[in-house]
């Protein structure tokens, strides 16, 4: 049965905006393994979970209890034969986050080609929320134990450190946002503990950044040579005509003087390179172009999390709901980014679209 959102509400027009590319990412992360196929498709139980943070229903059990009393709009919508269980609900919800990744950056791309915003100059950072529950100190988490009466921990939540937040016990998301005058718009995501390095978890993102982009503004915990050649020369060592702007990271102590590592040619050619880097970061133009991640990347966070209740603590307990309703919710900003650009508004004001839910 061909899925239908006829009812002419708001949440209708938006269920029908996602299910094209909630379809088309279930297409790129199949299922593998033994056993039967799910009941329920991933891409349908993908519009469910989204719907209820629409709704800003935070509990699993409270979003279920929605989603519940709505349930003959969501199966015409849907083309559901019957609704999932509470059960179901509940063990899919841990299973999608790689549906939503991908989501996103489908999201992106289709939110770029509506004229929503442009991708010549884009922000990458990772931000911290503050774990569900009490604090579990590191002496007593390297030891795997939990001091008596102290009840309700996240074991999967880690602990890091940010010159904005300080110390934090819980989990982030990093995102990659246009950062040209006009509408922030996020292209791609993921979730993961605090602990995660970004370090490790930008890598895999450059080769999805858009084609349009030429420049690649990030903090200093992003300043490695890889990822500066990554961005700026393609598999073949070819110039790639973007730049990657990134705050230099002071490094404590020295690396003990290497000639023979120093006067190789791939060093001495990674070196001049960082020279060069860092001398376009520090000259008149490139301070004009890092400015723009102060008004894009950071204050987008404040946006976001002021938006989905995330500015004191994520919703639930647990690496993969996190991962979920991180990730989900970053899809419902770019959905509502692209419902307000149809409306015409060249701007990023959506709270009035959540209110007429």
């Amino acid at each position: 049965m061909p899925a239908r959102a006829t009812d002419g509400t708001c949440l209708a027009k938006l269920v029908r905006m996602a299910i094209p590319l909630c379809r088309t990412a279930q297409s790129q992360c199949p299922r593998t393994g033994p056993g039967r196929p799910p009941d329920f498709e991933d891409w349908k139980m993908a519009i469910l979970i989204m719907a209820a943070i629409l709704k800003n229903r935070k509990s699993k059990s409270a979003q279920y209890r929605f989603l519940h009393e709505h349930r003959r709009k969501l199966r015409r919508w849907l083309g559901l034969d019957r609704f999932p269980s509470r059960g179901t609900y509940f063990s899919r919800y841990t299973r999608i986050h790689r549906l939503f990744q991908i989501a996103v950056r489908l999201q992106g791309i289709q939110a770029l080609r509506e004229g929503v915003a442009t991708a010549r100059t884009v922000s990458v950072d990772k931000s911290l929320i503050k774990a569900r529950g009490p604090q579990w100190h590191a002496k007593d988490r390297k030891a795997n134990r939990i001091p008596p009466r102290l009840h309700g921990v996240d074991r999967d939540s880690t602990w890091s450190f940010s010159k904005h937040h300080g110390w934090v016990q819980g989990y982030s998301y990093e995102v990659v946002v246009t950062a040209d005058k006009g509408t922030v718009l996020p292209l791609l995501a993921s979730a993961d503990t605090a602990s995660v390095s970004e370090h490790v978890s930008f890598g895999l993102k450059i080769a999805q950044l858009p084609k349009a982009t030429r420049n690649v503004l990030a903090d200093s915990g992003y300043d490695n040579n890889d990822y500066g050649d990554r961005v700026e020369r393609d598999e073949n060592a070819r110039p790639t005509g973007r730049r990657f702007l990134c705050a230099p990271n002071p490094r404590s102590g020295r690396i003990a003087p290497c000639p023979a590592r120093d006067m190789a040619p791939t060093n001495r050619e990674a070196r001049q390179r960082r020279r060069q880097r860092l001398a376009f970061y520090r000259s008149k133009t490139g301070r004009r172009l890092y400015r723009q991640r102060s008004q894009s990347v950071e204050p987008f966070n404040e946006w976001f999390k002021s938006l989905f209740g995330l500015d004191q603590t994520v919703w639930h307990r647990g690496l993969c709901n996190n991962q979920t309703q991180l990730l989900a919710a970053l899809f419902c900003y770019q959905l509502l980014l692209r419902h307000n650009h149809r409306s015409g508004h060249d701007n990023g004001q959506i709270q009035w679209i959540l209110d007429t839910l």
